[in-house]
């Protein structure tokens, strides 16, 4: 299992190939359907000085949040996987969820030097990992806003990396 900090350099993504298991710990955001395509636009619109975080680096879980903790949806939706070239380009590191990805998302991947990352879906296990949470963006979105979490070892396992996929 290899131990992962964010935010996540190239160096580790460098580092990492098609089924490794990983262990991700510090800052993870989540967002899906309502939050990304948001995110989306603001990137494009070159407005995202507004937001209290930065892409650089960081791992975003396609999940909403709510009293029931998290648990990765499906992340071939329209909104959530048009939403991955952007936000890689844009600096995010890891995308985290479960499904297949076309194959124009999976070049997308590889040339911004991102991955994705399958993790189980249970939401009780991975509720347990998250140590504090905030709601960043989109608050009106309710569990669909777009949120941080301080989270410790949150388990995946490597599904695209580098051109490659299980």
């Amino acid at each position: 299992m290899k131990k992962i900090q964010t935010p996540i350099s190239d160096d580790v993504i460098n580092d990492l190939k098609v089924g490794d298991k990983i262990s991700l710990s510090g800052l993870m955001y989540c967002g899906r359907d309502a939050a990304l395509p948001k995110l989306v636009k603001s990137i494009e619109n070159e407005d995202i000085d507004r937001y209290p975080f930065d892409f650089k680096g960081m791992a975003i879980m396609h999940t909403a949040f709510s009293v029931a903790g998290i648990a990765p949806t499906t992340s071939n939706k329209a909104e959530i996987e048009s939403s991955i070239p952007t936000l890689s380009k844009a600096g995010v590191k890891f995308h985290i969820g479960k499904g297949s990805l076309s194959c124009e998302t999976k070049k997308s991947l590889k040339e911004y030097n991102s991955i994705f990352i399958v993790t189980p879906p249970l939401a009780a296990l991975l509720t347990n990992n998250i140590i504090s949470k905030k709601c960043v963006a989109y608050e009106k979105e309710g569990m669909e806003a777009f949120f941080e979490l301080e989270v410790k070892d949150i388990p995946g396992i490597v599904a695209i990396a580098h051109g490659e996929f299980l």
